[in-house]
């Protein structure tokens, strides 16, 4: 596995080591020993899978207390993630990171704990996976509106986008709970 450096130091996007010839290919999508040698101190305890059409909007969500660390990847399609820093304490405090993952760059995005999490879906569908560092749970579950001027994410949108209820009367930043 082969780990990335972006603008936020703790946001990694990771790549995998894909082997394949005319019949396929192997890839080891999560090794334990090797993410704990570059991102330490980490176990997950649940995974999740969704899918979602063409232009959906997931997020920015989070999670107030028991934060959720999240390793994503999308296994159909392709997806512009975003891993946005709501820690107040941080010198990276309101900055983003956006990435494109899809079925073909095999890439992975780590979310660490203390950031807003969303994605747009850039391809007719896709598979959307994440292995989370703790439980989900919906008394402490936080979002942030999309398209907040605060923090300028520059969304690669081909039309408006289509969110959940709850995705559009998301607060802006100025009105969220963030982390100390």
């Amino acid at each position: 596995m082969k780990f990335i450096e972006t603008k936020i130091p703790e946001v990694k996007i990771i790549e995998p080591k894909v082997f394949g010839d005319d019949r396929g290919y192997f890839m080891e999508t999560f090794r334990q020993d090797i993410f704990n040698k570059e991102i330490p101190k980490v176990d997950f305890v649940q995974e999740n899978q969704s899918l979602s059409k063409k232009n959906i909007l997931r997020g920015l969500h989070y999670q107030i207390r028991q934060p959720q660390g999240k390793l994503v990847r999308v296994t159909s399609g392709r997806v512009f993630d975003v891993a946005v820093d709501l820690r107040k304490s941080s010198p990276t405090f309101k900055q983003w990171v956006g990435v494109e993952l899809s079925a073909d760059n095999k890439r992975q995005l780590w979310v660490p704990e203390g950031f807003a999490h969303g994605f747009y879906v850039l391809s007719e569908e896709a598979e959307f996976v994440y292995k989370c560092t703790n439980f989900y749970a919906p008394e402490y579950d936080r979002n942030l509106i999309w398209n907040d001027p605060e923090l300028g994410i520059e969304w690669p949108l081909a039309t408006e986008p289509q969110l959940s209820e709850k995705d559009q009367s998301a607060p802006r930043l100025e009105f969220a709970e963030v982390y100390s």
